[in-house]
């Protein structure tokens, strides 16, 4: 029984327990693969032969340009080359002659010189029209302009009838491979730090297995049916930003999620032993912004401890330090108490939507990340 005229409070048990720790990360979603369709040669479009948004595969023609003068080109390229090759056994067949004559001097060294010379402009010019046939060949090649890869194509920038340009700025249309997707997100470095340094400590227990797998929310809040995983972490730290680059891949055979869109990955980041969680309600500030909670003692008095907290997790607060195992914290009421006050003391009851200070499949979210989030 409390002294008389002693403030009736709630309080709560604490039972520390394994937590599982994640964290919330914003990020973009981007395409696999992507492809930007440009022409190589000069020309008018002739074709689209695709509709937009389709599926479209690797090698698959999306456009033709006017092949007409490139096949003319090719075919002018050909009788230039056949004209040359034409002349080379006559010019081979008379240096063989004047060798031959040369060697009983009935001719002289100048004329044998000269047909020499004439056979081997007559060869090198073979070379570079073969050259020329094979260009005209390939820009032959490129009048069909085909997808590199298999994946969604866009609006199409070109009509039937427009000019384009090789290798121009303007992209004809883009490609992109949305099955899977990445996921890219950025991370604090110094939350980087604050996991490693916990790992080392030996506070909380990495588990490979689960660490690998990121639970992925939409916009609209619902959460994506299927999990993702790593696909690597970027090795510069942002100078401007202080930020570290995470990439994940996401299995997408529905195409529910599209390049550009914002999503939230909730990570894993270990299990923490002995957590201590404490409902929001308990912690109060001073006027220096410090975090604090009463407890009721041994003799049933109230004293104050200063805290420092982790993260949230649902509506409760992970404490990293000021309270100890079995310590009974006051929940409600902690604003009637003084320090050395008795107090009467009684259990808290929480209400039937909030959460169970024994609950371990809670999202928890650092003080200075975005809450809400239900897994």
């Amino acid at each position: 029984m409390g002294a008389v005229g002693a403030p009736s409070v709630s309080v709560i048990a604490l039972e520390p327990h394994p937590l599982a720790l994640t964290t919330e990360l914003p990020g973009r979603v981007a395409a696999y693969l992507t492809a930007e369709i440009r022409p190589q040669v000069n020309g008018i479009i002739k074709t689209r032969q695709f509709k937009e948004g389709a599926l479209v595969q690797a090698g698959q023609v999306l456009y033709m340009i006017d092949s007409a003068p490139y096949e003319a080109t090719l075919a002018q390229s050909k009788a230039t080359l056949a004209s040359v090759e034409a002349s080379v056994p006559a010019l081979q067949a008379k240096v063989d002659r004047y060798r031959d004559l040369l060697a009983i001097h009935a001719v002289g060294q100048q004329d044998y010189d000269d047909a020499l010379s004439s056979l081997q402009q007559a060869q090198a010019t073979v070379e570079s029209d073969k050259a020329a046939v094979e260009t005209a060949r390939i820009n032959l090649s490129y009048t069909p302009i085909r997808s590199p890869i298999t994946g969604r194509i866009g609006k199409s920038e070109v009509t039937v009838g427009g000019l384009v340009s090789s290798y121009q700025t303007t992209v004809l249309a883009l490609v992109q491979q949305i099955e899977p997707v990445y996921v890219d997100v950025v991370e604090s470095n110094a939350e980087l730090l604050h996991l490693r340094k916990a790992l080392e400590a030996g506070n909380m227990r990495s588990d490979a297995a689960a660490q690998h797998k990121v639970k992925l929310y939409l916009e609209d809040g619902s959460l994506y049916p299927q999990t993702g995983t790593f696909e690597f972490q970027d090795v510069t730290v942002g100078t401007s930003t202080g930020s570290v680059t995470v990439r994940m891949t996401f299995p997408n055979r529905n195409q529910i999620l599209l390049p550009g869109m914002y999503v939230r990955a909730v990570v894993e980041e270990g299990i923490k032993q002995n957590a201590i969680l404490l409902p929001q309600q308990a912690v109060a500030r001073d006027s220096k912004g410090t975090p604090y909670a009463w407890i009721v003692d041994k003799d049933g008095k109230a004293e104050r401890r200063n805290l420092e907290l982790d993260r949230t997790v649902g509506n409760q607060w992970l404490v990293s330090k000021g309270l100890n195992p079995s310590d009974r914290v006051i929940v409600e009421g902690g604003d009637r108490v003084q320090p050395g006050m008795s107090v009467h003391a009684t259990q808290y009851q929480q209400s039937p939507g909030q959460t169970s200070q024994n609950s371990t499949s809670q999202p928890s979210v650092r003080p200075n990340q975005k809450a809400g989030i239900h897994v």
